[in-house]
């Protein structure tokens, strides 16, 4: 990519090779444009592009010195960060190198600045045969993030895969060689917890990956009743097992005219997947016997779904990050508790998507709410904007 961009910049450069001999020898910038077919003071026609334009537009920014070291040109590319403290840096380097090339030599740096946000710049310098030099500026901070992003994830999923795989050969082979009954008995319903983590892991890499990707989006109304009591069905049973009560929705109970308001515009399949991350994710990580509340509530057009819990809780310096793939809090606690570290990185693709958003407030033992905020659907009254929908609803 990065020779692609050079080679595209060296075209450039050759089309500024006029503007820099102009300059040299003391011409305005409109007779510089003269090495154009057209003529000086005449406009482009309709649909072409002049040389200025041209290089304005392009993204790599531009930036020729004539032969006596002075800024002849500079693109709008060049000039984005003009007044930042990145921007005096940029052009501070832009300067060493424009120098370096006026003495013959071709230079080239990387720059990386921490932000926020974190940006990454490759500056190219080169002389001119007319003399002077021009010097390009790359910015590529989302290449750089796409590639971190892309060996984080190898990384992870690697070392996600390989404990539950490494286990189950561990496994194998003891059982391999064992006769008492018992034993067999455990190890074998040791292999089957590692097969459902790895299976679990795929499963959400899959459902991530789907969201991700978007492809043909699914646009229809849907209940908010009916997402929250489709979240709730998929916990039910890790509830149960774990003695924690669900609190949670009840469209019969609430009456059908006051959840009728509660209704956004989406892919039902992605909001019940969200939620139910959500909820699962208290019931993981509350203390047995406790309970979960899950809560929708619409006001001033936009519809919040809730999951509040008295779990263990987030210290401040994770709350960030917590919805990043495979980031989790307390990793021995995520091996008892079989989380994949997806779950709440798909809920922020399904919020991004809806064209919501997902906030998370915590106090480290006392317990975690996230709140999923959705746009109301149009068809959602003022007279139900406000409703507050809840039910306790015991899970044993």
């Amino acid at each position: 990519m990065v020779t692609v961009l050079l080679v595209v910049a060296g075209a450039v450069a050759g089309t500024l090779v006029g503007i820099a001999v102009g300059v040299a020898v003391g011409r305005t910038r409109a007779d510089a444009r003269a090495v154009e077919p057209i003529a000086p003071g005449e406009s482009a026609p309709a649909g072409v592009l002049s040389v200025d334009q041209l290089v304005d537009d392009h993204p790599t920014g531009v930036v020729v010195s004539d032969p006596m070291g002075r800024v002849a040109y500079r693109n709008a590319a060049a000039s984005r960060l003009s007044g930042t403290h990145a921007g005096t840096l940029l052009d501070e380097a832009v300067g060493r190198h424009l120098s370096a090339a006026r003495g013959g030599t071709i230079s080239h740096e990387t720059l990386e600045f921490f932000g926020p946000p974190r940006s990454v710049f490759e500056v190219t310098a080169r002389p001119l045969e007319v003399g002077g030099s021009v010097a390009f500026v790359d910015d590529v901070s989302e290449r750089r993030r796409v590639d971190q992003v892309r060996t984080d994830f190898v990384a992870n999923i690697s070392h996600e895969l390989r404990t539950p795989v490494g286990a189950l050969s561990v496994l194998a082979e003891t059982l391999a060689g064992e006769d008492d009954l018992a034993t067999i008995r455990r190890l074998v319903a040791r292999m089957l917890d590692e097969s459902e983590r790895a299976a679990r892991t795929i499963d959400d890499l899959i459902e991530l990956s789907r969201i991700e990707s978007g492809g043909e989006q699914v646009r229809e109304p849907v209940r908010i009743a009916d997402v929250v009591r489709g979240a709730v069905e998929r916990v039910t049973e890790l509830a149960a097992r774990r003695s924690i009560a669900i609190s949670s929705l009840d469209p019969v109970v609430d009456g059908a005219q006051r959840s009728a308001g509660m209704i956004v515009l989406g892919d039902r399949r992605q909001l019940v997947s969200a939620v139910g991350n959500l909820v699962e994710n208290a019931v993981k990580y509350s203390e047995p016997g406790s309970s979960v509340h899950v809560r929708a509530t619409a006001t001033g057009g936009w519809i919040e779904i809730s999951v509040v819990d008295q779990g263990v809780g987030i210290p401040q310096r994770d709350l960030d990050r917590v919805f990043e793939r495979f980031y989790r809090v307390d990793r021995a606690r995520s091996r008892t508790t079989g989380g994949t570290g997806l779950g709440l990185s798909i809920v922020r693709h399904v919020a991004s998507n809806h064209g919501g958003a997902v906030v998370v407030t915590s106090t480290e033992g006392e317990g975690s709410t996230f709140v999923l905020r959705l746009p109301a659907h149009a068809t959602a009254t003022a007279d139900h904007r406000g409703a507050d929908l809840q039910r306790s609803e015991g899970v044993a």
